[in-house]
């Protein structure tokens, strides 16, 4: 084996068959007879316990025998934050590699994936007094003002991301300069994760939207408006885990602030919208230089897709 063990970084928008790949990947190196994979998950919501259906948390039968890590891990009352995250996945990934285990993280957050590839950038942290003024805004008066000033991060971010948008708005009130701004120090700077080898699936919106609604279907059918009233009612969601997209709109409706079928639409809408920011960092993710396969994923299936990526990293 080489001295330093590739292993892939899968990244796509939502709903783009993104689990099904990560274990077929692992299969694949079994078939192969090569070291087993496990999966890291670098997802900002599937890390919370009882947030199954609405984060497209990966089922036993899904995972069909594969390990998964950092998925359920904190309680959906805590806060966690990339650097949470990265203080267990950048132990994890060493550990996997000394046992013999190909990783393969199967990204959800794009950031999450951003930093685990380069790092965490460097920003001054906005004063108490900054951080009030922020705290003090309505959320759509704090996206107007992002848009304003920093019309990239504004596209980045989702907007039913309250903690980013309020860090990347603190921060542009800090220093006078926007965090998108900031953060092209990850496209200047030498890549930190050897090994590591960018995954990207590619859909177009005509191809991953209808995808996206069928999902939301599926969620509600397999019981996701039960599962969102009854951690509200236990008072089980904390301000970060009550704004993951399906909790949200359905927080909305139990409040009396919409019907269930509006509440089902806005679903599928932000779902939408969450999809074209992720395609947007994906455009960034493809300019970068670190090592990376992209491929188009409609019509293929993951198992075949698992066969090309493995063969192309076999003879890069």
């Amino acid at each position: 084996m080489p001295s330093v063990v590739r292993y892939p970084v899968i990244v796509g928008p939502t709903a783009g068959g993104k689990t099904a790949l990560g274990v077929a990947l692992c299969q694949e190196y079994e078939r192969r007879g090569l070291p087993i994979g496990q999966v890291i998950t670098a997802d900002a919501y599937q890390i919370y316990r009882g947030l199954d259906i609405g984060t497209a948390k990966p089922t036993a039968e899904e995972m069909q025998g594969v390990a998964h890590h950092l998925i359920d891990i904190v309680d959906p009352t805590e806060r966690f934050t990339v650097a949470d995250w990265i203080d267990r996945a950048d132990p994890l990934t060493d550990q996997l590699i000394a046992q013999g285990v190909h990783p393969v993280v199967v990204g959800g957050t794009n950031l999450y994936i951003q930093t685990y590839l380069d790092g965490m950038f460097s920003a001054p942290e906005p004063s108490d007094e900054v951080m009030a003024q922020v705290e003090a805004m309505e959320q759509s008066e704090r996206r107007a003002k992002l848009l304003e000033v920093d019309p990239e991060a504004h596209e980045r971010i989702d907007s039913n991301d309250l903690r980013r948008t309020r860090r990347a708005l603190a921060v542009y009130m800090q220093t006078g300069t926007p965090i998108s701004e900031l953060q092209r120090q990850w496209d200047q700077e030498d890549h930190a994760r050897d090994g590591a080898v960018l995954v990207g699936l590619h859909w177009d919106s005509e191809r991953i939207n209808p995808r996206i609604n069928q999902r939301v279907k599926q969620m509600v059918e397999m019981g996701l408006v039960e599962e969102v009233r009854a951690l509200w009612e236990s008072g089980k969601l904390g301000e970060q885990s009550s704004q993951a997209i399906g909790y949200k709109q359905l927080i909305e409706h139990f409040e009396h602030r919409c019907t269930l079928d509006e509440a089902i639409e806005r679903i599928k809408i932000d779902t939408r919208r969450f999809a074209k920011n992720q395609r947007t960092w994906l455009k960034r993710f493809r300019g970068r230089r670190t090592e990376s396969v992209w491929i188009d994923a409609p019509d293929r299936d993951a198992s075949d897709l698992a066969g090309e990526i493995v063969e192309r990293m076999i003879e890069s």
